[in-house]
């Protein structure tokens, strides 16, 4: 089941996954995360939450119309490739959809590329590198 969820709600597993456990969850906070229109999702498998991405609005250089950036997308390794981050990424677009947003973007991490071109998106950016994270491309997805 997908639900809108808590900053809080986020973090240990913004810790588990994208950081390893290395960091404090106050240290797992964007500064975007509270920002007005941001939201993020949860799928909940029975009552463990199993699946977090966090969205808030932002529009990629040289991209016309509402953009949002999809960031902090994790699934804990026991529920991964079992379709629950699609649902979740899917689930984000239709409320986005509704939303007259134009677009969804991400920093995407080198080794979840086909995760994300699964789902529509296509790569915009040469490769880079995050300090501490890692090689991303940058990957966008027209929503309307």
């Amino acid at each position: 089941m997908i639900k809108f969820i808590s900053t809080e709600d986020t973090l240990s597993i913004r810790n588990e996954v994208l950081r390893e456990g290395r960091l404090t969850l106050d240290e797992c906070r964007f500064p975007t995360d509270d920002v007005p229109g941001s939201f993020h999702l949860g799928y909940y498998v029975d009552d463990e939450l199993a699946c977090i991405a966090s969205f808030f609005p932002k529009q990629y250089e040289g991209y016309e119309g509402e953009g949002y950036q999809l960031r902090g997308m994790a699934t804990i390794e026991r529920y991964r490739a079992k379709g629950i981050g699609n649902k979740l990424v899917n689930f984000a677009i239709t409320y986005l959809r509704e939303k007259k947003v134009n677009y969804l973007w991400c920093n995407a991490r080198k080794k979840a590329m086909p995760f994300y071109m699964s789902l529509g998106f296509e790569v915009i950016s040469p490769e880079f590198e995050l300090n501490g994270v890692g090689p991303h491309h940058a990957m966008y997805v027209k929503i309307q």
